[in-house]
């Protein structure tokens, strides 16, 4: 048998293998693949849909490439064929239901290369009417009744819901078009079911709509719940109550009975026959009492109420006087407002305190007296009577702090001129405090403080710095004497006025590589901030805060660069910001380069008074010096003195060689001739005093042959070959005369007055002296002196005195 299905295995094999149409490696591309939906993507329940799903592909060879195509429905596949035909795959989708709707992928795979068309929805819309069936029309109390509920032709993941009288009872998810549901019905009467579905169809849902209606008859079970309570009327607190829960019309069927008996939320017993419960009768407790029946899912109760009458009310407690302060005396006081005096006397009745060692003593029935302690204590008052006990709210003694005395301070800073802040605070006291502003025991206004801390603040006017040690304040809690704080104490800032820069040295002082200070000077409080600026500077020079008020900015060495507009800037804790007037300093040029400068001024300014000196000197000289003769004089001198003519050797700066001095020394001047035969000299003293020059004596070495005599007009020519003559020798001599001061003929310059004189040795021995004044020119044997003038030129002559008129 085995050889047989072996042999028609591989026969199968082979023929299919022969039949297939694809050729491998044959070329081919896969050019798209479309999906679309007939006869459109919304329609409606039992319309039969179509799903289209075309691919284009290319390929070398005429044989049809086999593919395979997948049809996706939210993204799980619902479809997959594989095909060698290129006609469209077709899905048929028949009747369609809501379970339909979705969106639709198209996939074609070809060796290996895969394309996936878009996604296309399709939406259904319509649901089936659910049926709703019971198997059983009536029932008792506990009893099932079995309810199906069917949607007809509907598909996909449905949720059914089972509705008592339009509230829902019941929920089920299946994957079927029905579901059955087990409903027990608790009420006794008629109940109307119906039901309804949802089709479930990601994310949207869909809900049908309601089914028939059904009713179902619940029929009430004979058992009844009996409560009994006794006694029945006029229970009054302490009275003993007794409770019995049973039931009636006992079934033959007892199984799973059970029998419950509470008061309020208190369970008080249970049992399954009966239960019965006894108990002292309190006011405070819930007068309802409850006795359940259960037997399976059917609940029966009963409940009665039980009016209980208080023996006596519970206690109130209260304190007088109502506010009370630390070890004073307060009195407690416990009553009971009502109490039943047809079952209990007053006397009956007794309070006490709890806790037991309180430290107060009892004074009368409920009364307790005695001093409150210094910290809260709880207070609870206890009422008895026949066994009956009832406490009291608790009282909390809260007794007052007395208030301490106050602080007086000030809020921020007290400046002169603006509103002053003070602070009243006590350290200790219980609220509300009163507190009040005094001026010298005079109260000024009052702040209550309620809340803890909160500020009792005041604001006043301040004028004068002492005034603020007018100021106190009192605390007031209670009635007894309120606490007086000290008098304020604290500093008053008084504004700074307009600051002064004062600079050392004085201004006109201010020189290079001194020392300066810029000292800035306020009256005000300190501390105080200085700043100095320079204009043109925005940012300070130097800053400095001083307990003083005033300080200064220091310049060790001040330059030219320092030269500036200068001001200080002053602010202390007034807040108010003064600046000082504007001051130019210059810096002037240091002493020692003044000197410098004055020395080489000075040096300059005597260089050009020597240089012009000279110049007016050697002026002078030329003006007044030359002797008012010819030349013939000269060659006179000449050869008088052996000495070659004009033209040659002895010109007229031989001449002035013999009589030019000096006013500042004395000098002895011998002038020889310059021919190297004569042995002849003439010499010349001159001596120096402080007022003119005195000229001692001139001495020829030559003995005088005649006076001064005129030489004819042709003599000039014979002095200038060089003819001795017989004229006698003419000496210059140096004359001083001293003369009266005449305040009207002050000289025009300083030092000695220079007196010349031209003298004649006459060879008779005898010499005339003319005197002319301050400088006489006396020539001898010359009856015309004026027409031999003769100017030598300036060749060394220019330093001669110019003579005094």
């Amino acid at each position: 048998m085995v050889p047989l299905l072996l042999l028609t295995s591989t026969l199968l094999s082979s023929y299919f293998h022969a039949g297939r149409t694809v050729i491998a490696e044959q070329p081919f591309t896969i050019r798209g693949i479309t999906l679309s939906i007939e006869p459109s993507a919304d329609v409606t329940r039992n319309t039969n849909v179509t799903l289209r799903c075309k691919a284009a592909v290319s390929s070398s060879g005429k044989e049809v490439l086999s593919r395979e195509y997948t049809i996706y429905k939210d993204g799980n596949t619902i479809y997959t064929k594989t095909s060698s035909s290129s006609e469209d795959l077709l899905y048929p989708l028949p009747e369609v239901r809501v379970s339909n709707t979705g969106k639709y992928k198209c996939k074609i795979s070809i060796e290996g290369k895969h394309v996936t068309s878009g996604a296309q929805k399709l939406t259904v819309t319509g649901l089936s009417k659910p049926v709703l069936r019971l198997n059983r029309g009536v029932v008792s109390e506990g009893e099932e009744t079995t309810a199906t509920c069917m949607a007809r032709g509907e598909t996909g993941s449905i949720f059914f819901y089972f509705y008592e009288d339009s509230k829902e009872i019941h929920e089920e998810q299946v994957k079927s078009n029905q579901a059955e549901a087990k409903l027990r019905i608790t009420s006794v009467g008629i109940h109307k079911i119906h039901c309804a579905y949802t089709v479930l169809v990601t994310p949207d849902s869909f809900k049908s709509e309601e089914s028939n209606t059904v009713t179902v008859s619940v029929k009430e079970l004979p058992i009844t719940p009996v409560l009994e309570i006794f006694p029945q009327s006029k229970i009054y607190e302490g009275d003993k109550l007794v409770i019995m829960c049973t039931f009636s019309n006992v079934l033959k069927r007892s199984e799973g009975i059970h029998l419950y008996l509470s008061q309020g939320n208190q369970l008080l017993s249970s049992g399954e026959t009966t239960v019965n419960h006894s108990m002292v009768a309190l006011a405070k407790d819930p007068g309802e009492f409850e006795c359940r029946f259960e037997m399976g899912d059917v609940v029966k109760f009963v409940s009665k109420k039980v009016s209980v009458t208080e023996l006596f009310s519970v206690p109130t407690f209260t304190m007088s006087p109502a506010e009370v302060f630390q070890k004073e005396y307060m009195t407690l006081t416990c009553k009971s407002e009502r109490f039943a005096s047809e079952r209990l006397n007053r006397e009956e009745l007794t309070y006490a305190l709890d806790p037991s060692e309180s430290p107060l003593i009892p004074k009368s029935a409920g009364v307790f007296y005695g001093k409150a302690l210094q910290y809260d204590f709880n207070y609870t008052c206890v009422a008895r009577a026949r066994g009956i006990v009832k406490h009291s709210e608790t009282l909390t003694v809260r007794p007052k702090v007395s208030v301490s005395i106050p602080k007086i301070s000030v809020v921020g800073r007290a400046v002169l001129g603006q509103p002053l802040k003070i602070l009243c605070v006590s350290d200790s006291g219980s609220l509300p405090i009163n507190y009040t502003l005094l001026r010298e025991y005079d109260p000024l206004s009052t702040t209550i403080v309620k809340q803890p801390f909160q500020p009792a603040i005041f604001t006043v006017p301040i004028t004068k710095p002492d005034e603020i040690n007018t100021y106190m304040c009192e605390a007031r809690n209670n009635h007894r004497e309120a606490p007086l704080s000290k008098r304020l104490n604290a500093t008053v800032i008084v504004p700074l006025t307009q600051p002064i820069m004062t600079v050392i040295p004085d201004l006109p002082d201010i020189s290079e590589g001194v020392h300066l200070y810029l000292i800035c000077g306020v009256a005000g409080t300190p501390p105080v901030t200085f700043k100095w600026y320079r204009v043109g500077n925005e940012q300070p020079l130097y800053t400095t805060t001083s307990n003083k008020n005033n300080t200064d900015y220091q310049v060790p060495e001040v330059s030219k660069q320092h030269s500036g507009t200068y001001y200080c800037e002053a602010v202390n804790h007034a807040n108010n910001v003064v600046i000082s007037d504007r001051v130019n300093i210059q810096v002037h040029m240091a002493l020692w380069k003044k000197v410098v400068i004055g020395g080489f001024c000075v040096l300059a300014v005597s260089g050009l008074v020597v240089v012009f000196l000279l110049c007016f000197k050697s002026n002078r000289g030329r003006e007044t010096y030359s002797p008012p003769a010819t030349q013939a004089v000269y060659l006179k001198l000449c050869v008088k003195t052996n000495l070659p003519p004009p033209t040659s050797s002895c010109s007229s700066s031989h001449l002035s060689s013999l009589i030019v001095g000096k006013r500042e020394a004395a000098a002895e001047l011998s002038v020889k001739p310059s021919s190297p035969k004569s042995d002849d000299s003439l010499t010349v003293n001159l001596t120096h005093d402080t007022e003119v020059y005195k000229a001692d004596s001139v001495r020829a070495n030559r003995a005088a042959v005649s006076v001064w005599s005129e030489r004819p007009p042709g003599a000039a020519n014979d002095e200038e070959s060089s003819v001795v003559s017989n004229e006698p020798d003419v000496e210059y001599t140096e004359v001083v005369h001293p003369r009266p001061v005449d305040p009207a003929r002050v000289p025009l310059r300083k030092g000695t007055d220079t007196v010349y004189s031209e003298l004649q040795n006459s060879p008779h021995g005898a010499s005339d002296h003319h005197d002319y004044g301050s400088v006489e020119y006396a020539e001898l044997n010359s009856e015309h002196p004026e027409t031999n003038h003769y100017r030598p030129e300036v060749n060394g002559h220019q330093e001669l005195p110019a003579p005094v008129d």
